[in-house]
C-alpha cells in the first residue's frame, strides 16, 4: 500500500514467509508469488476474469511443492524459500495508478496499472533472495496474461539469464513430459519500462510483449549487480481450464517436475528423470 496509508480492513496485511533448510551445500533460493486473490485493484478486472483469481497464489504453491520434493530427496543443497503473500483488493488503502513505490533496494517504481501487482511482490523477494549470494534463484508466478496468449494455458513460459541453464531445463522438461518453453529477455524492450518520475514503471507502454517486459522488470531486482546469480523465471497458468484424464479442472502443477529434475541434475550429479545426457 502507499506509504502512510492505513492498513486494509479485516487485518489483511501482506506477509513475507521465509523458510530455510539445510546446513551445507550451494544455496538455492525459491521465490513464489502468493497473491491469495486478485481483483486487479483500482484497475479492476472484468467479472469473468476474476472468477479464477483464487489461483493467483499458484506460484507460491509451486515453490512450496518444489521445496518439499527437494527436502524429501535430501538433495545436497541449502534452501531459502520466500513467499510474498498478499491480496490485491480495493479499499481506501489500495495503491493507485500514478503512485511511486519504493522497493527493498530503493528502486522507485511508478504504478501504471494496479493489476500488475505480482511483479511488485516478486521484486522485493528477488532483492532479498539475492542478498544471500545464492547459487541459483528460481521464481514461479501466475504473472501475465500475455504469457498465456503466447503459449496457451498448458505451457509455462521460461525466462532465464543463463543460456546453458535454460537449454538444460528445456531438455529435462521434455524428458519428464512437463514442458516449458523459453521466451527471450530481449533488451530492446527495456525502454518500455522507462518512467519520467521514477526509476521504472511496473508495465510496458503498450499491449505487446507483456510477458517479456514483466520478466525484464523482475531482472532489474537481481543483486548483486552487474553480475546477478543464475535466475529462472517461470510464468505459469497453474490451472486447468477444463478436465482431461488425470488432470481435473482446477489448480495444476506445471513445470514443477521439470524444475525438480533440473535441481536434482545440477546438484546431485545425475538427473532425476533416469539420465538425460549433459549437452
Amino acid at each position: 500500500r502507499p506509504p502512510g496509508a492505513p492498513p486494509p480492513p479485516g487485518g489483511g496485511e501482506p506477509r513475507l514467509v521465509e523458510l530455510d533448510w539445510g546446513e551445507s551445500g550451494p544455496l538455492v533460493a525459491l521465490v513464489g508469488k502468493g497473491v491469495t486473490f486478485d481483483t486487479g485493484g483500482l484497475d479492476i478486472k472484468p467479472a469473468a476474469a476474476m472468477l479464477t483469481m483464487k489461483k493467483d497464489m499458484g506460484g507460491a504453491a509451486h515453490v512450496i511443492g518444489l521445496a518439499d520434493m527437494i527436502m524429501a530427496a535430501n538433495l545436497p543443497v541449502r534452501l531459502k524459500l520466500l513467499l510474498g503473500c498478499a491480496e490485491n483488493a480495493i479499499s481506501g488503502a489500495a495503491f493507485r495508478p500514478g503512485d511511486v513505490l519504493v522497493a527493498r533496494d530503493a528502486t522507485t517504481v511508478e504504478i501504471h496499472n494496479t493489476d500488475a501487482e505480482g511483479r511488485l511482490v516478486l521484486a522485493d523477494l528477488l532483492v532479498l533472495a539475492s542478498e544471500s549470494d545464492p547459487d541459483l534463484v528460481v521464481d514461479v508466478a501466475t504473472l501475465t496474461g500475455a504469457g498465456r496468449v503466447a503459449l496457451g494455458t498448458d505451457v509455462p513460459a521460461l525466462f532465464c539469464n543463463d543460456d546453458a541453464l535454460a537449454d538444460r531445463l528445456r531438455a529435462l522438461s521434455a524428458r519428464v513430459a512437463d514442458d516449458v518453453w523459453r521466451l527471450p529477455l530481449w533488451p530492446g524492450y527495456e525502454a518500455e519500462l522507462d518512467s519520467k518520475v521514477a526509476d521504472c514503471k511496473n508495465i510496458g507502454n503498450g499491449p505487446y510483449g507483456g510477458a517479456i517486459t514483466a520478466a525484464l522488470f523482475l531482472q532489474r531486482f537481481l543483486a548483486p549487480k552487474p553480475t546477478p546469480p543464475p535466475w529462472i523465471h517461470i510464468d505459469v497458468m497453474a490451472y486447468n481450464t477444463k478436465s482431461a484424464p488425470g488432470r481435473p479442472e482446477g489448480g495444476e502443477a506445471m513445470g514443477l517436475r521439470a524444475l525438480f529434475a533440473l535441481i536434482h541434475d545440477r546438484y546431485a550429479g545425475s538427473s532425476a528423470d533416469g539420465g538425460v545426457p549433459a549437452e
